[in-house]
């Protein structure tokens, strides 16, 4: 694990070292080797004990896969970048190299954490590196407000998460979480641990998003340059999902039933909400984003109802929706790219001018309503037996939700390839080879899930 975290400050420095011809060459190929590396972290993962431990870091098959999927994701928005920040200045094209190397150690760090007031402090990292990636290379003006609501949504949420590890520590008097999962043997301080837990997640909803805290994420998503977006939906939102797993095994000591009943109940009803909403977009990246939200949604509602299937269930449908959604993203800006918008009604009849990018939308999209056998079907299906075996009445809702979900996604490549294409689009470039590596490097890895789930994403199981 501190080998991962000395690969990134090993790139951060040789950022601004290396000659400008060599720039994009020497980050992508370093980024790289963190990728490989992180992927020895994973396979090494057979059981449910911490594994390469020291004095404050670990990790564990909870946090392993996240840790392999942030490094993965690293090169790929590197590669997706190098298009439109090729010809920027020098220094504009190293600063945001930097950050994104920056947001890939602090979530190395956040996801191995042993003591919980550093998972929080890397947690709280991430927010300025993603808020100058979306303040500075942003698309529109509007990217200043999407940069303000990003940060103080997540401000906001995220000071009863530090009250409440305060509580912890004055109660169990150590923050770090194995010694605290040992502690905490014994019901007697069931009223107030409750409460804290109840305040603690309040930062992780936001961060997921799950529908109701969602307000910050459309506008983040619309206005982030293209690595912004990646990064954004396949890790940063999975901080949430992580730390709501951590909190549910930590607190797992007390009854948390009367709250759980109602915030299942809220994230089943948000997941099928939001789908409509999807269904009525016109913007493509809008679109993406609200789907991301739906999904988050369902994710919390299966860590809430506390069962080793909706935990497993919720872990896999955070690894390929990190996979899926970030090449959701990478081809609506290869579209944007060329042809300057994102609104549905425009980039139509896109399968007669980038033929070869259709196979990758056909892809994507059957792969994000959960088709087989892809591993977002294998993540629903284990969070959709465990919610209706927890309660049969979630049935309708999450029946309404997984059908709205199959027809936005579905929609997404209708109005995207079908139909003649306009006449502002009619003379696009054909698509390039490194855009086809991008959405192979996105493919890979479900396609290996697919193949061997035990040993590409090792669940956890108690």
């Amino acid at each position: 694990m501190i080998t991962l975290i000395f690969i990134t400050i090993g790139i951060s420095l040789t950022t601004f070292l290396v000659p400008n011809n060599k720039l994009w060459a020497n980050s992508i190929s370093q980024s790289a080797l963190l990728s490989l590396f992180s992927l020895v972290l994973v396979s090494n993962h057979w059981s449910s004990s911490w594994h390469n431990l020291s004095t404050i870091l670990a990790s564990d098959t909870i946090s392993a896969p996240l840790v392999a999927l942030s490094c993965w994701l690293a090169p790929i928005s590197l590669i997706a970048s190098k298009g439109h920040l090729n010809k920027t200045s020098a220094l504009n094209q190293r600063t945001f190299i930097t950050m994104i190397i920056i947001i890939t150690g602090a979530l190395i760090v956040t996801f191995s954490s042993l003591e919980l007031l550093l998972f929080y402090i890397a947690f709280e990292t991430t927010l300025i590196p993603t808020l100058i990636l979306i303040a500075r290379w942003g698309a529109q003006m509007e990217r200043f407000q999407a940069g303000l609501y990003f940060m103080f949504y997540t401000l906001f949420g995220s000071l009863p998460l530090l009250v409440s590890l305060i509580a912890i520590f004055v109660i169990s008097m150590s923050l770090s979480i194995p010694n605290v999962e040992l502690l905490w043997t014994t019901n007697s301080h069931m009223n107030s641990l409750t409460v804290w837990w109840a305040l603690s997640i309040i930062a992780f909803l936001i961060k997921m998003p799950v529908y109701g805290f969602h307000l910050w994420l459309p506008k983040a998503h619309v206005e982030a340059p293209v690595a912004g977006s990646m990064i954004l939906a396949a890790i940063l939102l999975k901080l949430g999902g992580y730390g709501l797993i951590r909190l549910i095994l930590l607190f797992s000591t007390i009854s948390l039933n009367s709250v759980s009943l109602i915030l299942v109940v809220f994230c089943s009803w948000g997941a099928l909400v939001t789908s409509v909403i999807c269904v009525r977009q016109t913007d493509l990246k809008a679109l993406i984003a609200y789907s991301s939200v739906g999904h988050m949604s369902i994710v919390a509602a299966a860590i809430f109802s506390e069962t080793n299937w909706g935990i497993n269930g919720a872990l896999m449908l955070m690894i390929a929706h990190g996979l899926v959604s970030s090449a959701l993203f990478s081809l609506a800006n290869t579209v944007y790219e060329r042809s300057g918008t994102r609104t549905l009604a425009i980039t139509r009849g896109l399968k007669f001018l980038l033929p070869l990018s259709t196979l990758w939308w056909l892809l994507m999209c059957a792969a994000n309503l959960g088709l087989p056998p892809s591993p977002n079907l294998i993540g629903e299906i284990l969070i959709l037996s465990s919610l209706i075996s927890w309660s049969v009445w979630l049935f309708p809702i999450l029946g309404l939700a997984t059908v709205f979900g199959a027809i936005y996604s579905l929609m997404i490549f209708q109005l995207s390839q079908q139909g003649s294409p306009t006449q502002n689009i009619a003379n696009i470039s054909l698509s390039s080879s490194r855009e086809h590596l991008l959405a192979t490097l996105h493919i890979a890895p479900l396609i290996l899930i697919i193949v061997n789930p035990l040993s590409a994403l090792i669940t956890w199981l108690s």
